[in-house]
């Protein structure tokens, strides 16, 4: 857990005297989304030194277009969730200029298919049982299903007589997962086209290590025991059981490697180690 900001709804941002009543700093007043936050928040971590393999995010953040996008322009790896209905495209979807029964000739090239949402998609797929790690009875499994797409986040058009439809965007995987439960989840990555079912099953299931972790802040930490009403009070609660929680994780890789402990004797004018070096 390295970073959290408050999400303000605009009932908040929208009211200065309750602003100023929390302590809401002057450049965090106005009204961001919670997509605009998190890239906020990834610019500064990484800003900070702090390096990872991939962003992953449930369906509240990949269905956001922007969320999607500014993450692929910053160059980072993502695997986030997304709805059913999402629309998609065939990855070899091509623009065309059909040409006019009467009137002007088109300006703007259009799709030469139309999008379809996710579920769509992946009902002609090929599923395949894929385990992704030992859990603590049994290995996890479940169905997996991946394709080639072109997801539909580009430009407003107007097609045909459907309306304005977005164009087609990024090509990338999308992928479905059937639970033994009947329950069935979508999501959309830019892992590279060579990546096999088990790795993308893999990324997208680590998630859980960030459900778990928010989970053990919350029931264990006392995250979500803070009942004052102001921003640096809650700010600080929060950055302090998210140092024990590190001090806690540090602690089990510790054990989990053996046991290894650093043999130096402790002195009172030892310099502390710099936690922005160790990730």
């Amino acid at each position: 857990m390295v970073g959290l900001r408050l999400f303000l709804p605009e009932s908040w941002t929208s009211d200065a005297a309750r602003l100023e009543r929390a302590g809401v700093p002057e450049e965090l007043r106005s009204y961001r989304t919670k997509p605009e936050i998190a890239l906020a928040e990834i610019d500064r971590v990484r800003a900070a030194g702090v390096r990872f393999g991939c962003v992953l995010a449930d369906a509240g953040y990949g269905l956001s277009g922007p969320f999607r996008q500014g993450l692929s322009e910053r160059g980072l790896a993502w695997a986030v969730g997304i709805p059913f209905k999402q629309k998609v495209y065939p990855a070899n979807v091509t623009m065309i200029f059909p040409v006019a029964g009467r009137g002007r000739p088109r300006k703007n090239a259009i799709p030469d298919i139309i999008s379809v949402s996710a579920q769509t998609m992946l009902e002609t797929a090929a599923w395949c049982k894929v385990s992704w790690r030992r859990g603590t009875k049994a290995k996890l499994s479940a169905r997996f299903a991946a394709v080639r797409v072109r997801v539909a986040d580009g430009p407003p058009q107007r097609i045909h007589d459907m309306g304005a439809q977005h164009l087609p965007g990024e090509e990338v995987w999308l992928v479905g997962e059937h639970r033994s439960t009947g329950e069935r989840k979508y999501y959309l990555t830019n892992l590279p086209v060579e990546t096999t079912i088990k790795q993308l099953a893999g990324t997208i299931k680590a998630r859980w290590v960030c459900e778990q972790a928010h989970q053990q802040l919350k029931e264990e930490l006392g995250l979500d025991h803070f009942e004052g009403r102001s921003w640096k009070g809650l700010h600080r609660h929060a950055l302090m059981s998210m140092i024990a929680l590190a001090f806690l994780q540090s602690l089990r890789l510790k054990q989990a490697k053996g046991g290894k402990k650093d043999r130096r004797p402790a002195t009172a004018t030892q310099p502390a180690q710099n936690p922005a070096s160790h990730h």
